[in-house]
């Protein structure tokens, strides 16, 4: 396997359609048969690729903890912008198995899952599950995840394995000690589970050669906007601006993180928790949107919190009447509506934070805040009766 180090440099280098030519280029599965994979993980500095970035290593061993556990490989990927968990299981879907067959190892789970779209995503899956009978120690169920935005929410994703609509809801324990059916459960981005295959086959020190030394390791983001899109693996890091290198026009601002995610102007920037954090960002999962300065922020804004409000689980009164009225505001702030609408939406997006059954709320405020603070130029300018995408001022 040494040979191997020095070829793979992330996951799209070992990516493989099917069980021989991975194989060839991977190995088999580095079983541990021991506790020691959470000691690499934690080595290594591996955190979750799905948004929250939790340390990989702590939720692994709370599971552990507990009897009959339950490990959920979460691919649902409900925002439309972005594709990087899709393109990991089309064409890389053993790496993502040989991820979910470590962890299960792990925490001697009862029963594996896999949470993925019904698609070509699925067909993968399902094609190489049907390969691998004599190399997986572990069945694994194939759970098909609707397409709307807060299904691969944490408390949702359980609830569809549980056979349950899936919704996002409260939880008073941890999902890691009481999930399906109130038992321990890890549910693990795919993107996560393919960096522990290769964490486990090629080590820590092997891991921590990209990235920083505080977040180390690649992760996979999804451009699109302003530039070309697609997937791409960089190191966490990598500033924004050479991210986005190759936009045939000017660059005004991206949104880093997807739908919940933040506004970032300066380009500079290094996308990675620690930089992002003094504008209240984070790279989320991974999804990053350029604007160019020829089109309306302030309108990209509202257009992204009416999907956002259309897209709540209606569960709570956050969803049901504070994000339509947030939409509704900043969709008249976008139309050149008066002086006392900035202040509206930002007081609609205190009133729905902290107050909603999961944390779609919080994200459309987050959003919300971000969008009103970088582009202020751009109210002004539509109270005024103009607009950057009709003046090019």
């Amino acid at each position: 396997m040494t040979a191997l180090v020095h070829k793979i440099t992330g996951l799209l280098d070992a990516a493989a359609p099917d069980l021989a030519t991975h194989l060839a280029r991977n190995g088999p599965v580095p079983w541990r048969r021991s506790a020691a994979l959470v000691g690499e993980l934690r080595e290594a500095g591996l955190t979750g690729r799905g948004g929250a970035g939790f340390p990989v290593w702590r939720k692994i061993s709370t599971v552990a903890e507990g009897r009959s556990a339950v490990v959920i490989g979460n691919g649902a990927e409900g925002e439309p912008a972005s594709d990087k968990d899709h393109t990991l299981l089309v064409r890389a879907p053993h790496l993502v198995l040989d991820g979910l067959q470590l962890a299960a190892e792990a925490v001697r789970a009862a029963e594996v899952y896999l949470y993925v779209p019904i698609g070509p995503a699925a067909d993968a899956v399902r094609a190489a599950l049907a390969e691998r009978t004599q190399w997986d120690a572990m069945p694994v169920t194939v759970v098909t995840a609707p397409g709307y935005f807060v299904a691969g929410q944490e408390s949702a994703v359980v609830a569809a394995v549980e056979g349950r609509p899936a919704l996002p809801a409260d939880r008073l324990e941890l999902t890691p000690r009481a999930g399906v059916h109130g038992r321990p459960t890890l549910v693990q981005n795919v993107e996560t589970l393919a960096h522990t295959a290769q964490i486990a086959r090629y080590g820590p020190a092997w891991f921590r050669r990209r990235g920083t030394a505080e977040e180390p390791g690649t992760f996979l983001v999804t451009v699109s906007g302003a530039v070309p899109r697609g997937v791409r693996e960089v190191p966490i890091g990598v500033p924004l601006g050479e991210l986005l290198a190759g936009a045939t026009t000017g660059l005004r601002a991206a949104l880093v993180g997807g739908y919940h995610g933040t506004w970032v102007s300066d380009l500079s920037t290094p996308l990675s928790r620690k930089a992002l954090v003094p504008v209240g960002g984070s790279i989320g999962a991974g999804v990053v949107i350029a604007l160019d300065n020829v089109h309306c922020g302030l309108k990209a804004a509202a257009d992204v919190t009416r999907y956002l409000a259309g897209q709540s689980a209606r569960q709570c009164g956050p969803c049901r009447n504070g994000l339509p009225a947030l939409a509704a505001t900043m969709t008249a702030l976008a139309d050149g509506g008066g002086p006392d609408l900035p202040e509206r939406a930002r007081k609609l997006a205190d009133l729905v934070e902290r107050r909603g059954a999961c944390g779609h709320p919080d994200g459309t405020a987050r959003f919300v805040r971000s969008s009103l603070a970088v582009f202020g130029d751009e109210i002004a300018r539509h109270q005024r009766g103009t607009c950057v995408a009709r003046s090019g001022r």
